[in-house]
């Protein structure tokens, strides 16, 4: 589970995130990100403090940006909200009969007692709306592999939204997906953004390293 420095300046640094090691995470002697990059900064003589942007699932590959200083990580956050930083990603799911493209809209209420998402009906209080796009790049044995963008950031979004179409994600135990001994055939696989200090428009893909998408790449 080693992570990797896609880019780095005074500001940012964006990163691979391998799946299998957490962002963040409060378990004693567990490793996650936040910290390995801290030590990283604090061995290279710098303020060890790390801003998180965002999040991706523990068992979801892909690519992160971090803020060095406290207003780059505002900074970003609001890019994020505005929506002008934002991810693509790559989701393998088990169902081959589905549209080429689409959008789902739903609306989710976390499961803080089951650590999960689960659709509920509009009118319930509780429930936000999650709005994603998808299309198809491939299909291979009842599988499909998809590109999919967010309107929003809910918990589990993508998870859950296709799990609620039986289209499960292949490793997706927890909503329903098959067992495959790996962690899930999810990754964000690209990030754009605009620098926050010279204001270039800035994009950086990765190719996914699970064993799931091997196959399809």
């Amino acid at each position: 589970m080693s992570w990797d420095m896609i880019y780095e300046d005074a500001a940012i640094m964006v990163v691979y995130k391998p799946a299998g090691l957490a962002v963040e995470t409060a378990k004693v002697a567990e490793k996650d990100l936040v910290s390995e990059l801290a030590n990283y900064r604090k061995k290279a003589g710098e303020d060890p403090y790390v801003g998180v942007v965002s999040r991706l699932d523990q068992p979801v590959e892909g690519v992160l940006v971090f803020g060095k200083t406290s207003n780059i990580t505002s900074q970003l956050t609001v890019q994020m909200r505005e929506k002008r930083l934002w991810k693509k990603y790559h989701v393998i799911v088990t169902r081959e009969a589905m549209p080429k493209e689409g959008t789902m809209t739903d609306y989710l209420m976390k499961d803080a007692t089951r650590n999960r998402a689960k659709v509920v009906d509009e009118k319930n209080p509780r429930g936000k709306k999650a709005v994603l796009h998808y299309r198809t790049l491939c299909r291979l044995d009842g599988a499909t592999m998809m590109e999919v963008t967010l309107d929003t950031g809910r918990f589990h979004q993508i998870r859950c939204q296709f799990a609620a179409r039986t289209a499960p994600i292949l490793g997706d135990v927890k909503y329903g997906g098959p067992s495959t001994g790996r962690n899930l055939a999810l990754a964000a696989v690209e990030l754009n953004m605009q620098h926050p200090v010279s204001k270039e428009p800035l994009t950086f893909k990765i190719n996914p390293k699970g064993e799931d998408f091997v196959d399809f790449l």
